[in-house]
């Protein structure tokens, strides 16, 4: 995948610290799928950042990810496929299309499913949730 994100506050920008990262070089894998597929942090702890993760999630037809909750807010951009995007707490499903956009709620239990054809989705916890990288550098 050729998606490239640059990232950091307008201040950094002014400072002269922006980074550009390329989603088809992903960093450390995750452990939030459940069935059928991978996730990769791209922007994380690790590779610097401090207020913001964003996630390469690729589910294969069918594919789910584990159920999810964070402290923090969320965002993800459907950048391919489809499927559902379900709020377990609230039991209502959403229908994720390419170009959808969501935005959960801090606490908010969720899971993505795939549909036919798969999906790829970018995004994550804002700021960072230090129990999705507990593993790396065991």
């Amino acid at each position: 995948m050729g998606v490239v994100v640059a990232f950091n506050a307008i201040e950094d920008m002014r400072r002269g610290r922006v980074q550009v990262v390329r989603a088809s070089e992903p960093g450390p894998g995750l452990s939030v799928v459940e069935a059928g597929g991978s996730a990769h942090a791209v922007v994380w702890p690790g590779s610097g950042a401090e207020q913001r993760s964003m996630h390469l999630i690729t589910l294969d037809p069918g594919g789910r990810t584990v159920d999810l909750s964070h402290e923090s807010e969320c965002v993800y951009h459907v950048s391919r496929g489809s499927g559902t995007m379900v709020d377990l707490d609230a039991e209502e499903s959403y229908e994720a299309i390419t170009g959808s956009m969501f935005l959960i709620e801090p606490g908010t239990s969720y899971q993505f499913t795939a549909g036919t054809e798969g999906a790829v989705i970018l995004g994550g916890p804002c700021p960072p949730d230090p129990a999705l990288y507990a593993h790396i550098g065991d």
